[in-house]
């Protein structure tokens, strides 16, 4: 029972300080994502620039993109990777998705971090780099 004539336990000279609370959710707060700066449409062909980070997390919009394009009727896709960051195993998924079903692919103007990656997935297959962008996705429109 606590009154105003009760003093408490501890005094507050002894009472242990309270260090502050952080709430770290896990993730890295870096921005980071993959931007769509820029789509559009030349008849069939959807011209999408991409900018920023493509991971596995950040693939999903663009995935979800690419399939309501496909819903549409688009069967040419151009993308324009000048502006990647970062790219992974996700981005190399987006462009083998594409080309099912005969849609037709291009991947123009790619970043430094987009050659990085489609060097790295042509060392694992030990096939040329050139071959494994022309084996996710057709190089012409």
């Amino acid at each position: 029972m606590s009154t105003s004539n009760t003093a408490p336990i501890l005094p507050a000279a002894l009472a242990p300080l309270a260090l502050p609370t952080v709430h770290d959710s896990g993730a890295d707060t870096a921005p980071c994502g993959i931007v769509v700066h820029s789509c559009t449409t030349l008849g069939a062909t959807l011209v999408v620039g991409l900018s920023g980070e493509i991971d596995h997390f950040s693939a999903a919009p663009l995935r979800t993109l690419l399939a309501s394009a496909a819903d549409d009727g688009y069967t040419g896709l151009v993308l324009d990777a000048s502006r990647v960051t970062f790219a992974d195993s996700a981005f190399l998924a987006v462009l083998e998705w594409w080309p099912r079903h005969g849609r037709r692919l291009r991947l123009a103007n790619r970043s430094r971090a987009v050659e990085r990656l489609l060097h790295a997935a042509a060392a694992a297959t030990q096939q040329p780099a050139q071959t494994v962008v022309s084996l996710t996705a057709q190089a012409t429109l």
